[in-house]
């Protein structure tokens, strides 16, 4: 885990996976919704973008002891 106010390649791969998943699961619940499978590349990309964004945000505001907004000990 990356310490506070850092970043390291892991955030960065794991928040892409955050991002992939998030998707699809938004992708499949809004194809469920309607009964038929859509795609709409921009809500899809949105709610990638948003979900790393998020990830990335959370890691870079915690340290290696997963406190939030805290520095190392």
């Amino acid at each position: 885990m990356s310490t506070f106010l850092s970043l390291n390649s892991k955030d960065f791969i794991k928040g892409l996976f955050i991002a992939v998943l998030t998707a699809v699961i938004t992708m499949l619940y809004t194809s469920i919704e309607a009964g038929e499978l859509m795609l709409n590349w921009k809500a899809i990309g949105m709610t990638a973008i948003s979900a790393a964004l998020a990830y990335i945000t959370k890691n870079l505001l915690t340290n290696s002891n997963g406190q939030i907004l805290k520095k190392e000990a």
